[in-house]
């Protein structure tokens, strides 16, 4: 598999810091929860949104988050030859390297999902067509990879692999489905095989797993197409599993589930959109089996994810294919705080106690109060770069908001 050098080697010896080798760069911030850590958050935007810091064209099409390691991006994307790359871009915007890592999914909506799982000196990326790889951060070198897909024998739905993958000790986690196994475990290292599970005779969701460190256990929690699923890190056990089709069939969207589930405490909040019934389950404290606690038919979120602030979830429902509603629920109770409408459905991430809001179909963006009183727009403002639907998710690092949309990589100030 070849590689693509775009960059001075003496350039990036100078933007290469040394990297902890314990820190976890991941899609959508701390735990996959959408929260990203800042004290110093705007709580208003200027007149015509925040200051825009950079933009960068042409860059392989995605549909992936940006992630931030000692100030340098990496991006996923797709190249016009259906290979996906990772890119490494310089906080001047200077592309520093940019290698192939995987075959793209090259049916409908082919754009690279995977957003790269970032340890130590090491990315980690599961392409659209289920390639596992692992690249060397030093020097953009791929350090393996291996077609997962096909070792695995996996089975997916008509939009191919959607997966982030999870990182945990020498472990990197992957959900291939099949009539195989259902969720393997590779060494980080090299790609050889850990464990892997039963298998449930399903075919993956488009979910990246969820890890929860409870007492003496690491559990990976993730949904397939017909499950929700709990294994033990350790070795693949799978300690509980629920149909999760049977709770309410959806009225369309089959078994796409593409929302990676909320995890606080014992408690864990699963959506998936297409008028399917929310639910918040509960774990036995030996962690060995779940129950439904409530059920919510009005926060069914498509794929814009949810957040949780003081006690309040948030997201956008579905009410059809390219509309929904922002909506907040007591994370106690499931009660229906608001159902309120601002451009239609989209992303959402939190911060410093306000949300930020992305809609999908026309790229509008509003930094919003986190309260269950109304959906309280402080300002807002339109992405004006790309192309497509705007479905990746935004990250915020260091006080700045970093954002894909087609072939552009757009950072805003969205900081003190």
């Amino acid at each position: 598999m070849k590689r693509r050098f775009l960059f001075s080697a003496a350039l990036y010896v100078l933007a290469w810091t040394v990297i902890s080798a314990q820190s976890v760069t991941q899609w959508r911030g701390e735990n996959r929860s959408g929260y990203f850590p800042s004290e110093r958050l705007l709580k208003k935007w200027p007149e015509g949104g925040p200051e825009l810091l950079l933009h960068v064209d042409g860059l392989p099409k995605a549909h992936s988050s940006v992630v931030v390691y000692n100030d340098i991006l990496y991006t996923t994307g797709i190249s016009d030859e259906g290979e996906e790359i990772l890119t490494a871009i310089h906080s001047e915007g200077t592309i520093l390297w940019s290698t192939v890592y995987g075959k793209a999914w090259d049916k409908s909506y082919p754009e690279a999902r995977c957003t790269p799982t970032i340890e130590g000196n090491y990315a980690y990326m599961i392409s659209g067509a289920g390639d596992l790889a692992c690249v060397d951060l030093k020097d953009g070198k791929l350090w393996w990879s291996l077609d997962g897909f096909s070792k695995f024998e996996g089975k997916t739905g008509n939009w191919g692999v959607a997966e982030s993958p999870l990182i945990v000790d020498d472990k990197m986690i992957y959900t291939p489905c099949g009539d195989q196994t259902t969720m393997v475990a590779v060494d980080k290292t090299n790609g050889a095989t850990l464990w892997t599970t039963e298998s449930l005779q399903d075919q993956s969701a488009y979910v990246s797993p969820l890890l929860m460190e409870r007492g003496e256990y690491k559990l990976i929690v993730t949904v397939t197409g017909n499950y929700v699923i709990c294994v033990n890190a350790a070795d693949g056990e799978i300690f509980w599993k629920l149909e999760y089709t049977s709770i309410d069939k959806p009225l369309m969207g089959g078994d796409i589930n593409p929302v990676t589930p909320l995890a606080i405490g014992n408690e864990i909040f699963v959506t998936s959109g297409y008028n399917h019934t929310g639910l918040m389950l509960k774990t036995a404290d030996d962690f060995r089996s779940v129950s439904v606690k409530w059920k919510s038919d009005e926060l069914d979120v498509h794929h814009g994810g949810v957040v949780a602030v003081k006690g309040y979830l948030y997201g956008s429902n579905y009410t059809s294919i390219r509309k929904g509603n922002w909506l907040c629920l007591d994370w106690e109770t499931g009660k229906l705080m608001y159902d309120q409408e601002w451009n239609t459905k989209g992303q959402i991430i939190t911060s410093d106690g306000m949300l930020i809001c992305y809609e999908e179909k026309r790229g509008n963006m509003a930094l919003v109060k986190a309260t269950p009183d109304e959906v309280k727009v402080i300002s807002e403002f339109t992405i004006e770069y790309g192309e497509g639907p705007h479905w990746s998710h935004p990250s915020i690092y260091k006080e700045k908001m970093y954002l894909r949309h087609g072939k552009s990589l757009l950072v805003y100030q969205v900081g003190e």
